[in-house]
């Protein structure tokens, strides 16, 4: 196991991750904020869904979900259909003009990392994708886990 001096420099870089993030969101389109980048992307990745399975994945409450799906539908990129299993609620899904604009996203964030990482070598690159896939992995589904207390957790356990 690591040394506590060791998570503690973790924590401190994992926090000035938040940079990062943010200059990444700098090169998204002015009408594509990083809430509506997320939306189109969980619905490529996932498929249609309905509001309330949207916003778990999002982790975000229902009220501010609905907000971010009004910005995408009033663009187009996605569209509200009524559910066939309950007229009640509506399915939410990518339209073709929400398939190109993560298409433009997708190629906004490959040249914006290929620009910021240009001095790293292939393998700097590799390893970054694969320790950053396992600390995902190592989290595992964060939602499910909101409402724990860590506070009185070791490191170890």
């Amino acid at each position: 196991m690591a040394a506590h001096s060791q998570y503690e420099e973790l924590a401190r870089q994992l926090s000035a991750i938040g940079a990062v993030k943010r200059e990444m969101g700098r090169i998204l389109p002015q009408d594509c904020p990083p809430a509506s980048a997320a939306v189109l992307t969980l619905l490529d990745r996932h498929g249609e869904m309905r509001m309330s399975q949207l916003a778990e994945l999002m982790a975000i409450d229902m009220s501010v979900t609905s907000r971010h799906v009004a910005h995408v539908c009033e663009r187009g990129w996605i569209e509200r259909e009524p559910d066939p299993a309950d007229k009640r609620s509506r399915l939410l899904r990518l339209t073709p003009s929400g398939t190109e604009m993560l298409q433009e996203l997708s190629e906004r964030y490959t040249a914006a990392l290929a620009r910021y990482l240009g001095d790293w070598s292939d393998d700097d690159v590799g390893l970054l994708n694969e320790l950053l896939a396992r600390l995902r992995t190592s989290f595992g589904d964060c939602r499910t886990r909101a409402h724990h207390d860590f506070s009185t957790r070791t490191p170890a356990g």
